[in-house]
Formats: C-alpha cells, sequence, structure tokens
C-alpha cells in the first residue's frame, strides 16, 4: 500500500511547523510498512489532485494567504472535485479560514475556496491559548495551541469537537474546528499531529479505503503520545474542574 500526501505551498504557508505534521503522517505510515511519498507544491506548480491521497493546506500571515488565495482560485474546481469525491484534507489555522468562503480582514476581503461552507471574519484580541477538545469518537481528547484573530463560523458543519479549555472556531460557541466529508479544518497547530496520533491515523485510515477500500493498519505503541496528551489535559482542563 502507498501513500501520497501533498503539501500546498510550504514555502508560504508554514507559519506554525505544518512540517511536523507531515513529518508524522509519513513516519506513522512508514512504522507500519505503508510506503509514503509527500509531493511539495510551490505556487507555480500544476496540481494533479487525482494522484493525491492526502492534502495539507498550513498556514501563514494574512499577506501570504491573500497571495496564495489568487493561485487557488484558478485551481478551485479541481480541489472541489476531490473534496467531493472524498479527498482527504488537513487544513490549519491560516489553510482553515481558506476552506470557506470568505475571510473578511482589516486590510479588506480575502476569498476563500467555498470547498467548505463557513466562514471568517477578524476580531479583537486575538485568541490566543493552548486548547483542549473532545470528540467523542476518538480514544482521548485533542489538543494543540491556538494563536488567530479571525472568528470562524461553520453554519450548520459538525465541528472537530467541543471546546474544553480554550477559545475555539470564534470563542462565543463552544466549538472548534470542522468536518466535512474527508476534510479536517482546524486552528490547532504546534504543530497538531505529533500530539494527536489518532487525528494522524484517522487521515490515513480514510486516505487507505478511499484508495483500496480497506485499511489495513496495525497498531502502534503511542505510550508517549497519549501521556504528553493526558499531561496537557490534566493541566488545563482537570484544574479547572
Amino acid at each position: 500500500m502507498k501513500v501520497t500526501i501533498g503539501h500546498l505551498y510550504p514555502d508560504l504557508l508554514n507559519l506554525y511547523g505544518d512540517r511536523g505534521n507531515i513529518q508524522c503522517m509519513r513516519k506513522r505510515c512508514e512504522w507500519r510498512g505503508i510506503e509514503a511519498e509527500v509531493r511539495e507544491f510551490q505556487i507555480t506548480d500544476a496540481i494533479d489532485f487525482n494522484a493525491l491521497d492526502i492534502v495539507l493546506l498550513g498556514g501563514g500571515s494574512d499577506r501570504e494567504q491573500m497571495l496564495v488565495c489568487e493561485r487557488l482560485k484558478a485551481i478551485q474546481k479541481d480541489f472541489q472535485g476531490y473534496v467531493e469525491d472524498g479527498g482527504v484534507v488537513i487544513a490549519v489555522c491560516g489553510g482553515y479560514q481558506l476552506l470557506g468562503h470568505y475571510y473578511d480582514t482589516d486590510d479588506g476581503r480575502i476569498e476563500g475556496l467555498s470547498l467548505v461552507d463557513l466562514y471568517t471574519e477578524q476580531g479583537s484580541p486575538r485568541l490566543i491559548s493552548n486548547i483542549v477538545i473532545q470528540n467523542d469518537q476518538m480514544e482521548a481528547p485533542i489538543v494543540g495551541f491556538e494563536n488567530h484573530g479571525g472568528r470562524t463560523y461553520i453554519n450548520d458543519n459538525q465541528p472537530l469537537g467541543k471546546v474544553l479549555f480554550g477559545f475555539g472556531n470564534n470563542g462565543e460557541d463552544g466549538q472548534e474546528g470542522v468536518l466535512y466529508k474527508n476534510v479536517i479544518g482546524t486552528y490547532l497547530h504546534g504543530p497538531l499531529l505529533p500530539k494527536n496520533p489518532q487525528i494522524s491515523d484517522l487521515l490515513i485510515r480514510r486516505a487507505l479505503e478511499r484508495k483500496y477500500g480497506k485499511a489495513e493498519m496495525s497498531p502502534l505503541n503511542d505510550a508517549q503520545e497519549l501521556e504528553a496528551n493526558q499531561y496537557i489535559v490534566e493541566r488545563f482542563v482537570k484544574k479547572t474542574l
């Protein structure tokens, strides 16, 4: 089995260590004997989404998002076709905002891809915090760090999780992230996947099932990862209970 991971515009959208997410997925594949190929795409490169099994869209500054937005418009239909066909996507922070219809900033509107029915508006102050969220379908809470001025509203879509500590999408509704088909959008970084092996394995499993109709994934020893995860939960959640 083989998984091909596409990293979109790492020269511009790598503000929060998104290469760590790539490295995590690749190693968790390799430890299971699954071949993992990573393809990095620069702003001028053509992208064949049919050749990709997982797509990572990382975070960047508002200026970098503006630059990327212009390029993404040219590939919007192909990207949308990939998403609607069950393509696996992990979009973090600025990449998460670009999934939606728009992001209104003090410098103007950044047009999104409209891949998911959501939108973002700039707010003040910035939402900066360690964050813990709960998804009842996952064996452990999801932990990370958030630092965003945008307030994202996901309309009727399913959130990635319920906020146990931190701010989440907008600091108002107690939700964080979005789930749509095989797309995960989230403000959690740090990077996200090394702290949350359950998310990494979900992405890999969905990609294998889409490509091969099944996912043969042997269990890994995640004792250290889960211990680090539990430390964050103990520190920021249980002390407030």
